[in-house]
């Protein structure tokens, strides 16, 4: 079992990383290691996608059903892949200021036990750079600080 959970503050509306984290379909434009994503259904406040991640010779498909409740939280369900399980989520948490403090975990574990401990070496850093990887496009999309935009 492998977990992470980080909190960050950040100069946007929780709509506005709401909707960057809800667009799966963009992750291979951003997102590091992530090669492409198939949309298979999407129905309401329900997305059921695969994702392929890959390094070097490494490729995995991964299934899963993304739950958006707009825009305070996105729940992020293990259907697919090389996994015994994942279970991820997003918070979006508005402060006072208006800006935005995101609450990220992800837990997980691979059936294949040498790919486990070869992804626990690196993991902290791997859901490091994700996670820059989000804050970065939120900067590309909405500027360095969108709240002072709104002034």
């Amino acid at each position: 079992m492998t977990t992470h959970a980080e909190k960050r503050n950040l100069p946007y509306t929780p709509q506005q990383l709401f909707d960057l984290v809800a667009d799966v379909s963009s992750y291979p434009d951003f997102l590091p290691w992530c090669m492409s994503c198939h949309i298979k259904k999407q129905h309401d406040d329900v997305i059921y996608a695969d994702l392929i991640i890959g390094y070097k010779m490494i490729r995995e498909k991964f299934g899963s059903k993304v739950t958006l409740n707009s825009p305070s939280h996105i729940h992020v369900e293990y259907l697919s892949g090389p996994m015994k399980y994942l279970s991820n989520y997003w918070k979006f948490i508005e402060e006072e200021d208006g800006s935005c403090t995101i609450d990220f975990f992800v837990d997980f574990e691979f059936k294949n036990i040498i790919l486990q401990n070869l992804m626990g070496v690196f993991f902290s850093e791997v859901v490091r750079r994700m996670v820059s990887a989000f804050e970065g496009r939120a900067k590309d999309l909405y500027g360095d600080n969108s709240l002072d935009q709104k002034s």
